[in-house]
């Protein structure tokens, strides 16, 4: 495994710094197919990712597919973009998510929805130079993952759903080890495994939705010939949405629901369970402060206004020294949670604020174009983003157009 990640620093010493900024994980572990981490769609980008406790469309298969037993008909999301063009050039990512909704007489259940899901994501392109400063080769870098999802409604306030999906990662072509042996290695390079996720969704008001899942659970994933290899990025999400207002403009069935003024407000913790509460020299209730802090933490605003929605949420992540409130002291860069701002002093010097936004212009939620930036979460200068396209319930759009022709 030693040689693995010198062989990594070698030809990929940005990619690896990349992805120390992502392997947010606490203790001794780091997590490996970290690519898991990406917020896959426009939309949830723009909400930090704070979706969860909303699941109301077909990425809820990466955030909680217990929010997919709610969804009719037929439903489509995918979203791609640029990843991080200001750390290495030629990295994007690519998500895709559909299926549909089946009606089932099956008391309590109402609704049965099955589809799958897809994700990709490449580095970019990596020179290969040896010792003598020689150019050997090139090869691309990519990960991807394949998946089915299912949800159920097991009533009119509780929806349970479940995920598994295939993973691939890779790293190093058998190539590169063949023409460098000083490098000590005969083979490895490219990781396989799979993993599971499950979620819940419940309803208790009209207006409010909480949400609790399970993600990437599933056998570690080795890249070396050793054997020797690294938990999957395991995550535990908790996420409420409150929808105060949803007001409808115009009386006819199918203007009713497709223009409308609505508010919605989104809460998320995310805690990444690879390392935590790893330190045995401290009791539980001593790591619990330090394992909050840790957490990924999101808060939202989606607003409607017709046809066009924006959005803009706030994000933290103090360890792994994205979003919060960044300043700047003595020469140096500290990123402090909303908590620090309120009870610390001399913090230093404004630099930036967590922030993520979007706006996605549509037929309410049957049709939307989506378009999305998080750079501002980032230290560096990028022009991260994601263009994404969304369809709901596409049969029950058909259905309203035939009812008013």
């Amino acid at each position: 495994m030693v040689n693995f990640i010198k062989m990594k620093i070698i030809f990929r010493c940005l990619i690896c710094y990349l992805i120390l900024l992502i392997e947010v994980a606490s203790g001794s572990q780091n997590p490996g197919a970290v690519f898991l981490l990406i917020w896959p769609t426009a939309r949830s980008t723009a909400l930090a990712g704070a979706v969860t406790g909303l699941a109301d469309e077909q990425d809820a298969s990466y955030y909680n597919p217990g929010g997919l037993g709610f969804q009719e008909g037929v439903g489509l999301t995918t979203s791609g973009g640029p990843w991080l063009p200001g750390l290495w050039p030629g990295m994007y990512y690519i998500y895709t998510s559909g299926g549909t909704g089946l009606p089932l007489n099956l008391p309590p259940i109402k609704n049965f929805n099955i589809g799958a899901n897809f994700t990709y994501l490449t580095l970019g392109e990596t020179d290969v130079i040896n010792e003598r400063g020689e150019f050997i080769g090139r090869y691309r870098t990519w990960d991807a993952a394949f998946g089915i999802h299912s949800g159920v409604n097991l009533s009119d306030y509780l929806g349970f759903g479940l995920g598994v999906k295939y993973i691939y990662s890779f790293l190093v072509p058998d190539w590169v080890w063949k023409t460098m042996p000083e490098l000590g290695i005969e083979a490895g390079g490219t990781g396989m495994t799979f993993a599971a996720d499950i979620g819940i969704l419940f309803k208790p008001f009209k207006p409010i939705s909480i949400g609790l899942s399970m993600n990437n659970l599933g056998p570690n994933i080795s890249y070396t010939s050793s054997g020797e290899s690294d938990p999957l990025p395991r995550m535990l999400r908790l996420g409420v949405a409150l929808t105060p207002l949803d007001y409808s403009l115009f009386e006819p069935p199918l203007l009713r629901d497709l223009l409308k003024l609505r508010l919605r407000g989104l809460v998320e913790f995310d805690k990444i369970l690879v390392g935590a509460f790893s330190d045995t020299t401290k009791s539980f209730l001593e790591q619990l402060g330090p394992e909050f802090r840790d957490m990924w933490k999101s808060a939202g605003v989606e607003i409607t206004v017709i046809l066009p929605t924006i959005r803009v949420a706030y994000f933290e992540d103090i360890t792994g020294q994205r979003g919060g409130f960044v300043y700047e002291k003595d020469g140096l860069t500290y990123h402090y949670s909303l908590f620090d701002i309120f009870t610390r002093r001399n913090l230093g010097k404004l630099k930036s604020i967590g922030l993520c936004w979007g706006i996605g212009f549509g037929i309410a939620d049957h049709i939307r174009l989506d378009f999305t930036s998080d750079a501002l979460i980032y230290d560096f200068t990028t022009t991260n983003w994601k263009i994404g396209v969304t369809v709901n319930n596409l049969n029950g759009l058909l259905a309203k157009i035939r009812n008013e022709i």
